[in-house]
């Protein structure tokens, strides 16, 4: 976890927490997600003019990805429908990086030293804590518990995927280019299907900030998959996951939910988290 690593993992952070926030933002969240799954298709393809093709074994890796992306949208969907904003993100992305952390000493034989785990069971201390924070003075939903933990199970599953076939594909940004446009076709298909004659009229009052959170979408993964490429994959997961402070700072300031104390200590708990991945012993 070099400087260069640690900051293009932190604004790939930032960058997923403003794109997420964009998605909730808009209503109807098959609009949402067509615009940004397919503003990624479009963006893909044109990266694909310009990049390496991703070589012959990181394929498999490639099209497994891509599935479980269209199976991580339909729950991120189904999990910012049902939850606030600041509940459902914290949950979905806070269960991620433990999951990554046994997966990738499963597959990747990836097994953090102490202060890295350290790390990551602390920072996944902060993330909970933002998650639980969420659920205070109300009962839980636990429709919108159970759409939000399983789309972070989808997101361990793409990360340990992607992390494998990156480093497979001799480029990051071939690998990158060819993941949108391959797993960016079968939201906007199913979206045409569903308003046949109405597409254009139920996506034009969305597209600028649409496309928008695609554009950030694409360069917060970018950056991961690069990451990925320089560093084992249980860290890079925990530190990704700061998103989640930036994102309840987004669902405080713009979607008027509570922020308060037991969120700035989860933070501050993130942050010692993340120094303990840094520390070099």
């Amino acid at each position: 976890m070099t400087p260069a690593v640690t900051a293009a993992v932190l604004l790939a952070a930032v960058t997923h927490a403003g794109w997420n926030a964009i998605a909730h933002r808009i209503t109807d969240k098959l609009t949402g997600f067509t615009l940004i799954a397919g503003g990624g298709l479009l963006i893909g393809l044109v990266m694909a003019l310009f990049t390496a093709l991703p070589a012959r074994a990181a394929w498999p890796y490639l099209l497994f990805s891509a599935a479980i992306h269209v199976v991580y949208y339909a729950l991120l969907m189904t999990s910012f429908r049902l939850g606030d904003f600041g509940q459902a993100y914290p949950i979905a992305r806070g269960t991620a990086p433990l999951v990554v952390t046994v997966l990738a000493a499963l597959f990747a034989h990836e097994v953090p030293d102490g202060w890295a785990a350290a790390g990551i069971a602390v920072s996944c201390a902060g993330l909970t804590g933002v998650a639980l924070w969420g659920l205070r003075g109300r009962r839980p939903d636990w429709a919108a518990i159970g759409a939000a933990l399983a789309t972070g199970l989808a997101v361990a599953a793409y990360t340990v995927v992607d992390g494998l076939g990156v480093r497979a594909s001799g480029s990051s940004l071939g690998y990158i280019a060819w993941l949108m446009a391959i797993q960016g076709v079968v939201v906007p298909a199913y979206a045409v299907w569903r308003w046949r004659g109405r597409t254009v009229g139920v996506l034009r009052p969305y597209a600028a900030v649409g496309l928008l959170g695609a554009a950030l979408s694409v360069a917060a993964y970018a950056l991961v998959l690069w990451a990925q490429t320089k560093a084992e994959l249980a860290p890079i997961a925990a530190l990704r996951e700061s998103s989640v402070i930036v994102g309840a700072v987004i669902g405080a300031v713009f979607f008027k939910e509570r922020f308060g104390a037991p969120r700035i200590a989860a933070a501050g708990l993130l942050v010692v988290g993340i120094g303990l991945m840094l520390h070099t012993g």
